[in-house]
This record gives C-alpha cells, sequence and structure tokens, in this order.
C-alpha cells in the first residue's frame, strides 16, 4: 500500500512515540492483540454478495473450507464487525449454532474434527459494512457515478465480511461472486469466469482466484468503469493480459501512465524472477482513496501516476505472493515496494535517477521514531508510518546491496520471493535473514539486529592524517567514531572511503565494528582529502575533520575561523598538542547568540594533531540565518571560544 506524501506527514503527526524496548524485547513482542483463531487452517474462501447503492447495502453468503488444527475440534470463530448481522451458518446444509458478538462469530460445529479434516461451513449475513483503518469498505462517488470499493488492510476485512483476519493463514484459492446494478461493472481477484445477467436489472460477476491469497487481498471494485486491456508478452508467443477498470472522465489523462505497466512488470521480472500469476492477469482499478492498495491481480488506484503503479505493482511479488506474516514486519510488503520504485525509475531514466530517489528516502528515513520492526500493531498509524515503514525500509535494502553487492543482491531477493515454503506464502524478518545469509555466504546478523530491530541511525565523525614512509607511498592514518546511540550502542558496517591523491584515487573498504576505531593503510602518492562513503550506501549524519599539519602541535590552540565573515562556508582549525598521550575526549560545538546548540562539530576522542573541519556541513547549510555565531572547543581540561559572522 502507498500513500501520497501529503498523507504520510498527516499519518506521521498522529503517530504517538512507541515505548522504547531492547532488541530481546523486541523478539518477543506479545501477540495478544492479534486476531484470529488458531485452532484452524482455512484453504478457501467463496464470497457471493450483493450490493446495492441506493440504499446502501449489503447481503453476503460467505463459504469457508478450513482444516482442523488440534484433535476434537468442536467449535472456532471468524472475525466479522457487530455492525453486520448474521443470519444463519450452515453446514453440509443443515444448521449450525452459533453467536455474534465482541466482533467475533463464534461457530458450534455438528461433529467433532481431528488434525488435519476439512469441514465446511456457508454464513448467511447483511447488513451496511463498516469503515475502519483506511477504509475498509466505502459507498462513495465520482462524477456523479457510484463508485464501491474495499480497502481491508490491516484489519478491515472483518468489516465486511466473515474472514480470519490474519495475514498468517493464506487461503489456498478463493472465489468472489458479486451481484450489482447491471449499468456497473465489478471487478475483484483472479480471472472473470462468467457475467450472468439475472433479468431483474442486476448481474453477478464470477471472479476466481486459483493462488493463495491473504484476507486483506481479497477486494472489490465497483463502478461505471472504462475498461481498458493491454498486454504483457513474457515470451514470443504468450502474453498475459492486464485489464484496467478506469473511471471514464480520467481515462485520456491515464492511459499514457496505464501504458508503461507491461514494462514494468518486464522490468521486475528480470530483477524479481517472473510475475507471479501469470496464469490469471495483472488489473488496475481506480477507487476513491487517496493512494494505492496492493489488492492481488488487481491493484486499487486513487490515480495512475507511474510512480504509484510502480509502487503496487511490485508488492505482486512482495506482499501478495510472499506477504508478511505479521504486521510487524510490514517492511517486509512496504519497504521493498518503496525500493522497488527506485529500481523502476533506475532502469528507465539511470543511476542519477536512482541515487536520488534513495537519498529522498534517506532523508525521511531520518526522520523515523523507533525500531523497523513494529513494536504496536494495534496502532494503525504505527504500522504504516511512511518513515519507518517505507522509507527506511527502503534504505535498509539499498544498505544491504552495498554490502553483498549488486549481482548477490538481486540474487537474494529472486530466491527470497521464490523460496519454497516463503513463495505464494508469508514470511518474517528472520526468514529474509536466512535466505539473504544462505545467498550471501556469511553472517548478516549484525546487520539485521541493528537496522531493523534496533533504532536511529550512526552520526560519524572521522579525522585523518598521514606520513611519508618513501617511494611516494604514504601511511594514512584515519580515526572514525560514533555518537553512542541507545539501541544499538553504536552501529557495525563496512564503510567505504575515497582517498584521493597526487596520482588518483584509491576506493577502500573498512569494517567499522567499534565506537572508536583507527585504520592504518599504506596508498601510493601524497593524500589531499578522504571522502566518506562516497556511493551514500549508508543512513547516516558525517563530520570530516581533515588534518591538515604533519607535524605535532606544541599547544593547545583554537584559530579564528577563515574566512570571516563568510559566506556559504568557512573553515575552523584547531590543535592538540603532541604532549597529550593517547586520546582525549574533543567537542567542537557552534552556538547561536542567544546560546542555543546550533551544530555539534567534532563529539569524539582525538590524538595529537591540527584539525580542520568545515562550518556549515550539509546537514546545517539550509538551517542557519544572517548573524553572529560562537564556536567552543572543549579538549580535555582546555576550553576556548571565539566568535564568527554569517551573511547572507
Amino acid at each position: 500500500m502507498f500513500c501520497q506524501i501529503s498523507f504520510a506527514q498527516s499519518l506521521q503527526e498522529a503517530i504517538t512515540k512507541s515505548n522504547e524496548r531492547n532488541l530481546f524485547d523486541l523478539k518477543k513482542i506479545s501477540k495478544v492483540l492479534y486476531p484470529g483463531d488458531s485452532t484452524i487452517d482455512v484453504v478457501y474462501y467463496k464470497l457471493n454478495l450483493t450490493i446495492t447503492y441506493s440504499p446502501e447495502y449489503l447481503k453476503g453468503i460467505v463459504t469457508v473450507n478450513a482444516k482442523s488444527k488440534i484433535s476434537g475440534l468442536s467449535s472456532f470463530f471468524l472475525d466479522l464487525q457487530n455492525a453486520l448481522t448474521v443470519d444463519s451458518v450452515l453446514s453440509n446444509s443443515k444448521p449450525l449454532s452459533f453467536s455474534h458478538s465482541n466482533a467475533m462469530l463464534n461457530i458450534s460445529l455438528n461433529k467433532n474434527y481431528n488434525i488435519g479434516e476439512i469441514f465446511s461451513v456457508t454464513i448467511f449475513y447483511e447488513g451496511v459494512p463498516g469503515s475502519s483503518g483506511f477504509g475498509s469498505f466505502a459507498f462513495s462517488s465520482h462524477a456523479g457515478s457510484p463508485a464501491i470499493w474495499s480497502l481491508s488492510e490491516p484489519y478491515g476485512a472483518s468489516d465486511w465480511w466473515p474472514c480470519k483476519d490474519t495475514p498468517a493463514d493464506k487461503a489456498d484459492s478463493s472465489d468472489v461472486w458479486i451481484t450489482c446494478d447491471n449499468t456497473l461493472t465489478a471487478a475483484s481477484n483472479g480471472i472473470l469466469q462468467n457475467v450472468i445477467d439475472n433479468g431483474n436489472g442486476t448481474h453477478t460477476f464470477q471472479w476466481k482466484n486459483s493462488y493463495p491469497i491473504a484476507q486483506y487481498l481479497i477486494s472489490i471494485a465497483i463502478s461505471n468503469y472504462v475498461e481498458y486491456t493491454n498486454y504483457y508478452k513474457y515470451s514470443v508467443s504468450d502474453s498475459m493480459p492486464i485489464t484496467n477498470y478506469v473511471y471514464p472522465e480520467y481515462f485520456s489523462s491515464s492511459k499514457s501512465f496505464i501504458d508503461k505497466v507491461p514494462n514494468m512488470i518486464k522490468i521486475y521480472s528480470s530483477y524479481y524472477g517472473q510475475y507471479p500469476f501469470l496464469r490469471e492477469k495483472y488489473g488496475q482499478a481506480q477507487f476513491g482513496w487517496g493512494g494505492g492498495m496492493e489488492h492481488q491481480t488487481i491493484t486499487s488506484l486513487g490515480d495512475f501516476d507511474e510512480d504509484l503503479e510502480a509502487h503496487e505493482l511490485a508488492h505482486q511479488w512482495f506482499g501478495d505472493m510472499v506477504t508478511c506474516k505479521d504486521w510487524q514486519d510490514i517492511w517486509l510488503n512496504e519497504g521493498f515496494a518503496t525500493y522497488s520504485e527506485a529500481v523502476y525509475f533506475g532502469a528507465t531514466q539511470g543511476q542519477n535517477v536512482y541515487n536520488q530517489m534513495i537519498s529522498q528516502d534517506m532523508q525521511t528515513a531520518k526522520s523515523a521514531v523507533g525500531s523497523i520492526y513494529v513494536q504496536d500493531i494495534s496502532n494503525i498509524n504505527s504500522i504504516f508510518d511512511y518513515a519507518r515503514s517505507y522509507a527506511k525500509g527502503a534504505v535498509v535494502l539499498h544498505m544491504l546491496r552495498g554490502i553483498v553487492g549488486d549481482s548477490v543482491f538481486f540474487k537474494i531477493l529472486r530466491t527470497y520471493a521464490s523460496y519454497p515454503g516463503l513463495t505464494y506464502n508469508v514470511a518474517t524478518t528472520s526468514d529474509f535473514e536466512s535466505v539473504a545469509e544462505k545467498i550471501y555466504g556469511s553472517s548478516l546478523s549484525y546487520f539485521f539486529n541493528e537496522w531493523i530491530y534496533g533504532e536511529n541511525y550512526p552520526s560519524y565523525q572521522m579525522s585523518w592524517s598521514s606520513n611519508s614512509i618513501g617511494n611516494n607511498i604514504y601511511n594514512v592514518q584515519i580515526n572514525i567514531s560514533q555518537n553512542e546511540n541507545t539501541n544499538p550502542q553504536f552501529f557495525t558496517m563496512p564503510i567505504q572511503l575515497k582517498i584521493s591523491t597526487s596520482i588518483g584515487d584509491t576506493i577502500i573498504t573498512v569494517f567499522n565494528d567499534q565506537r572508536i576505531q583507527q585504520f592504518n593503510v599504506n596508498i601510493k602518492g601524497a593524500p589531499n582529502y578522504i571522502d566518506f562513503d562516497p556511493s551514500n550506501l549508508i543512513l547516516k549524519d558525517i563530520s570530516i575533520i581533515d588534518s591538515i599539519d604533519l607535524t605535532k602541535p606544541k599547544t593547545f590552540n583554537l584559530e579564528q575561523n577563515y574566512p570571516n565573515p563568510f559566506n556559504p562556508t568557512t573553515k575552523i582549525v584547531y590543535s592538540i598538542p603532541v604532549q597529550t598521550k593517547g586520546y582525549i575526549p574533543v567537542k567542537l560545538i557552534v552556538y547561536d547568540i542567544m546560546g542555543k546548540e546550533v551544530a555539534v562539530l567534532v563529539n569524539s576522542v582525538q590524538s595529537a594533531g591540527t584539525y580542520q573541519i568545515t562550518f556549515p556541513q550539509k546537514k546545517e547549510s539550509g538551517k542557519l540565518s544572517s548573524g553572529v555565531y560562537i564556536y567552543i572547543l572543549t579538549a580535555g581540561n582546555y576550553i576556548e571560544s571565539k566568535k564568527m559572522v554569517l551573511i547572507k
């Protein structure tokens, strides 16, 4: 599912900050609030719905085939909101006893069922469906015409039909039959097998889905659609229909975007494996919500924007074929689809566009609060926190790609999508991690523990110096430190460094697994600059501190910034004397004239040397106004301050 940025921002304002938990608490989070009867395994749903627009009403006959997961099963429950009234429940044409309260339909079976035995019940019910979450079930309109649609994620399916309301239990197949006014068209999952004229001003659309499906991905979309079909040609002689249902007044402006979808499917198939529902279809149906929803084989869209189409299409692999088992792991759906937008636009418009989209995701991800692994699944806004579940989830995949390399990364995604037990089934973060480690050939637990179950992102400081050791070879000493975090205390990551020298550039990778760490490398040519993470492979803040004097100073010193006044940047130079043994804590902080902290330029331990740092750095540059600023150096017991002036 994807929402427009304005909607994401409104969600963000509504989100309450989650309670802090340590890593082990997150992995053991209680499932008490999670719905669904654990004594049954649903194997089939059939929804036979009669829907009227005036009056707004639904009459339903839902058949559920399920398998007992315990010995001696005599009763079970389905989730169904109280707004709907159950008239009767049958099994083998015989009535069953039932009760309906607290959004649970409790059904007593006509016999006891042992483990693995299959039974079937049919529920007759009616009413006006509720509309929780993002919509669930809506009677709306467009240009004066009716529009009826569903959006059940995450807990809304039970607003309009009785089901086991958890993605952990996919049905093996489903049917959706929709009876509506014969001026309207009804779209749903799978293949349209028949349209029956009932001779009373209504007709019935009979849709059949033969793939495993989660309850929240079963959908309806009804309106006076223009139906437009194009095709995905997956071989010289074979093609699959892409059936689009568009509001008439939108068709002419939407067609050019709709026609991009066959190429989208081709691109994603090349990266992730063949489109997963090839023997049925892909479809897009317009509905009255401001974003999109990845209903299986029939995405619902508020509008036909290229980025929205790309996002929802990617869900057919990640969300529909492989579905997150628990809403705690929603990033396996939303992070993957958000990242896929960058993959698609990178494939069609080039690497620079990919880089720009990842940079934008990184900026959004920096505002994420709490772990990607969702702590509070009772809060829908918390599940669908855009900064965390979407943007930061996408950045995690980008960072994983940086660690394992392009070919291994896409092999991981293809294997994950087709892995036995996961494909057409459900998955957790642990499942994805296991696949990634199997393909990569090494443990990635440090990466998933800190980025999925941990919080925030690293804030690095880097300083460096070099010495000639003869024959134009230089020993470069690189000091990397991180501000202390909560969970994890610091981030373990491989870090690329590009060392620019008098004869060219050298790229090295260091494995940073300490909060304060020194690396020594020998390179050819006199170094003049080190670029930290030049390919932007890590979500981070970074302060670069250049060592500019290879001779060791004899006293502490904080020099006047140069130039001063300045615009847009200035240099600040300070010295730590040679008599300093080992490392001492150093802070260089900038304040405004009122004493408010503006920037922490240095917060690390350093050895003797002369250091230079640029102010403002990228993260502060757009936030500063003209005026007087004060910078204060604290190095051990040494404290000194100076003034500088920014003129814009």
